[in-house]
């Protein structure tokens, strides 16, 4: 890729893509005695449902080419997901993991779906800020065609936390 054609965030997504993942792996290592964020999960699924609600709309938006639109439900998405992680992270380091609890086919189908909606929460991450950067730099071409892989893997994602967490939720203790 050419300076040229590179975002002016490319080095800064680059880092975000490599921090983030590993920043989220070392918190989880960390436990933090004393609170009770035990209320966040169904709260942060919500935020995973909304989500995927709102990127579907927003692809609705900018074929209807309402631009405006389109451009407040991303940042919307966006910030969403910045809050789910906050959040995520806040349960994680304050409570301790819960087990599925399910067996057979279930559990396989569980944890399929789990290590699935993990591995690629952290590949959309740089798909998604690579995505919005083109946009705000007006390179509109290689934004949508970057955006077509990008729907589908932040959709998955976004649907799937929700699925992990009805399918987990039984077993909070």
């Amino acid at each position: 890729m050419t300076e040229a054609a590179k975002s002016p965030y490319h080095k800064l997504i680059v880092t975000l893509s490599i921090v983030l993942p590993v920043a989220v792996a070392a918190l989880f290592r960390i436990r933090i005695p004393g609170y009770d964020f035990s209320f966040l999960p169904p709260i942060y699924a919500t935020t995973n449902g909304i989500t995927a609600v709102l990127l579907v709309a927003a692809v609705i938006a900018i074929k209807k080419r309402k631009r405006k639109l389109h451009e407040a439900l991303i940042k919307i998405c966006m910030s969403l997901s910045a809050a789910f992680l906050v959040m995520y992270v806040l349960y994680h380091m304050t409570s301790d993991s819960t087990a599925y609890g399910g067996e057979g086919g279930w559990k396989i189908f569980y944890y399929v779906i789990l290590i699935s909606h993990i591995i690629l929460s952290v590949v959309v991450v740089p798909f998604v800020l690579f995505t919005f950067s083109r946009a705000l730099s007006g390179n509109f071409e290689r934004h949508k065609a970057l955006a077509k892989f990008t729907f589908p893997l932040w959709l998955y994602v976004a649907i799937t936390g929700v699925i992990v967490y009805i399918m987990i939720s039984p077993y909070y203790t």
